[in-house]
Order: C-alpha cells, then sequence, then structure tokens
C-alpha cells in the first residue's frame, strides 16, 4: 500500500472510498455496531439493496436536489441532484456540478433511467432542499423551466424546508405529547396555495420537529393523500440510518453529495461514480 490518499484523489478514479475515524475504533464494547454500520455502508456502495418500500406507480422517478455554498472559495456552489431509477427507490443515479444547472442535471439523470429502464419516467417528483421563501420564485420560473424544457413529464416539485418554527402536539390518552410518526397536517395552519406538514420522526425529549413540504409546481395527477403517502415513504429510504429521517431520501443523498463534493473534494467525482452511493 503506498499510504492513505486524499478523498479527492480517491474520487477522481472510480473508486468508493470507505472512511472510518479512528476514534470510533477506540471503544471496544461498541465494535459489533460499528462493524455492523460499516458493513451495512460498504454493501450499499457496492450495489447492494438494504430494503425498500412498495410504491405502486410506474414509470416514477423521485428526485432530490440540494447545494452547498461554499463562502471560502469565492462564494461557489455545488449542486447536486439524486434519483431513483428503479419502483422501489433502491437505485439512484447522482448528478454533481459546479454551479446549479438544473437542467443539464436532469438531462443526465434521465439518459440514465433511459439505459436502465429502456423508457423515459411518465411522471417526475422533485424535492427541492436549501431553498428559502424569496427563493420561490427562481424556483418555479427558472429550475422548473430547464426541466421542462428537457421533457414534458407529469411534474411535481415540493420545496422542503426542515428549519422552521412550527411545533405540533396531540392529545393522547388525556396528555399532551408529541404526535406519532407519520402525522400528517394539511389544514388550518397551512398557507392557502399547496403545502402540508409530516412529523417523521419520534423523539426521546423535548418536541419532534416536523418537516414543511410546499408543492410550488404540480402537474402530476397526484392526489394530496397519495403525495404525503408517498413523501413520508421515502423518509423510510436512507440507507445510512436504520430508521426515518426528516426528508425524503434522495433529499438527504443529494445532501450527503453536496456537502461531500464542496468540502472535501472539490471537483466533480468520476462519472463511473455517478450510479453508486459513494458519498455515504
Amino acid at each position: 500500500c503506498s499510504g492513505p490518499r486524499p478523498l479527492s484523489s480517491v474520487t477522481s478514479k472510480d473508486l468508493s472510498p470507505q472512511c472510518v475515524v479512528a476514534r470510533t475504533l477506540s471503544r471496544p464494547q461498541a465494535l459489533m455496531t460499528i462493524a455492523t454500520k460499516i458493513a451495512l455502508q460498504m454493501a450499499c456502495k457496492m450495489g447492494g439493496e438494504l430494503w425498500s418500500v412498495e410504491i405502486p406507480l410506474k414509470q416514477l422517478m423521485i428526485v432530490g436536489i440540494d447545494c452547498y455554498h461554499d463562502t471560502a472559495a469565492g462564494k461557489r456552489s455545488i449542486g447536486a441532484l439524486v434519483a431513483s431509477l428503479n419502483q422501489s427507490m433502491s437505485r439512484l443515479v447522482s448528478v454533481t456540478e459546479v454551479g446549479i444547472h438544473t437542467g443539464s442535471s436532469a438531462i443526465a439523470a434521465l439518459k440514465e433511467y433511459l439505459r436502465f429502464n429502456g423508457c423515459l419516467p411518465s411522471r417526475i417528483i422533485v424535492y427541492r432542499d436549501g431553498v428559502g421563501d424569496g427563493q420561490l420564485h427562481s424556483v418555479v420560473n427558472y429550475e422548473v423551466q430547464q426541466i421542462m424544457d428537457s421533457i414534458n413529464p407529469k411534474l411535481s416539485v415540493v420545496v422542503v424546508k426542515k428549519r422552521i418554527s412550527s411545533r405540533f402536539f396531540a392529545h393522547i390518552n388525556g396528555k399532551v405529547s408529541n404526535p406519532p410518526p407519520g402525522t400528517i397536517i394539511d389544514a388550518e395552519v397551512t398557507r392557502p396555495e399547496y403545502d402540508f406538514y409530516i412529523v417523521s420522526q419520534a423523539v426521546r425529549s423535548g418536541s419532534v420537529s416536523p418537516t414543511h413540504y410546499n408543492v410550488v409546481y404540480d402537474t402530476s395527477g397526484l392526489k394530496p393523500d397519495h403525495m404525503q403517502r408517498l413523501t413520508y415513504k421515502l423518509c423510510h429510504m436512507y440507507y445510512n440510518w436504520q430508521g426515518i429521517i426528516r426528508v425524503p431520501a434522495p433529499c438527504q443523498y443529494a445532501h450527503k453529495l453536496a456537502f461531500l463534493v464542496g468540502q472535501s473534494i472539490r471537483k466533480e467525482p468520476n462519472m463511473k461514480l455517478d450510479d453508486q452511493l459513494f458519498y455515504l
């Protein structure tokens, strides 16, 4: 072995790295748990499908988009797009670009979907993270148009917001407590437009944080309860955590990828890694 190499050197080749912090291995009582989690990560990076959820919709592509803003490198932005290739949402393709070019990233993902399935998706649902209220107009008029210029499918664009102050409580057996996972709030406190909240997780202490979903564009034909149910199911599909997360898995994968490229790699990874979860 030639010794340790920087992560950017490994990902410039078609190699999926597996990194372990030395401090993590210094706890003998937790070694079996740690080894199991590392083995699961390695299985994912080699193309393994650890679990799946039942999604009845055919020819559906789920897309997660996020970006990383590198203030130390001249305010450069890294855009990451992660899209599903199969019906169970367990096979993914990722595209990373310097700058946010939703159209070209979507075209690259659609080409891979066509290669994998022999057809293009008839319906696309995009979960867009990292967007403030003041940027919604830009998402609708710029990013949506880029996707529509490349293909004209049934399309939904959902802006995902985790950093919110809203909290909800439930009366259960005469006590006030956190709502159970899977609770959906889509009336009374929502906007006049199409939006909803989902409580995806349970917490051991304190109040649980819901996630806000704002459907800013929708020609998918899905009923609101179907959209909400699909969104909650996708919160179960993040292979780096054996439980439910706060956002749909493709959205979290895009966040991980954008952060890794922007913080550590600082350039676009090798294209041969596009269908691997090398960023876990």
